[in-house]
């Protein structure tokens, strides 16, 4: 089997960004790997997560229970993984995805009260790694910021690029209780968490980019 590396966070906490650095570093170090971005909008296997993150379920992200909407984002997945790197992964080949089942933990437990996340993470990875037959993953980076932070980032990016963010990334108190069930998950699953912040000052992209490789050994 091969070895599969999860970058993860709430929206704005710089994931792909460092997703992207270290795709760079392995292009230029020459090793070989693919490269996956999670949802796949421009295959027709994401449409239900087009509608749902575009309103047309409801203008919020509770209008689709966490358990429903998860399967939408599962839908991508699985097609993703029978299409396109099946194959390469048993034959032992690096996979580096952002995000993945792990952010259907994130987003759609933050759904969930605290009490009942647990139940729902449990679910979670039982239905997309042992019953549907997706990998489960050698390690997940947890990109660690607090909303307020992260909002700030979004805000700044939209203004920058002229757009608008989606349901998820437009209501500012889903994103604070994506950020409490990231760390609940975190710890619960055991990612490795990888701090934005030290303190009050911002962590630089290459400081970041520096402990990643120290903790995968690159």
């Amino acid at each position: 089997m091969g070895t599969l590396i999860v970058f993860e966070g709430i929206d704005g906490s710089g994931k792909s960004t460092q997703f992207d650095m270290l795709c760079t570093r392995l292009g230029y170090d020459a090793h070989e790997f693919l490269r996956i971005r999670f949802p796949r909008y421009d295959h027709p296997s994401s449409a239900l997560v087009h509608m749902y993150l575009g309103g047309e379920f409801g203008s919020g992200p509770d209008c689709v229970n966490a358990y429903a909407a998860s399967t939408f984002f599962t839908v991508d997945r699985i097609a993703s993984y029978l299409q396109d790197w099946k194959e390469y992964y048993d034959q032992g080949g690096l996979i580096l995805t952002d995000r993945y089942t792990t952010s259907n933990a994130i987003h759609q437990g933050a759904k969930l009260p605290p009490g009942k996340r647990e139940a729902f993470f449990r679910w979670l990875y039982t239905y997309e790694f042992q019953l549907i037959g997706l990998p489960e993953p050698d390690h997940v980076l947890y990109m660690d910021i607090d909303a307020t932070d992260a909002a700030e980032r979004l805000e700044r990016r939209q203004h920058e690029t002229g757009t608008s963010g989606d349901i998820h990334e437009t209501d500012i108190s889903f994103l604070e209780l994506c950020a409490h069930t990231g760390r609940q998950a975190a710890d619960y699953y055991g990612w490795h968490k990888i701090p934005c912040f030290d303190g009050d000052r911002a962590r630089g992209e290459f400081e970041i980019h520096g402990e990643i490789l120290k903790f995968l050994q690159l």
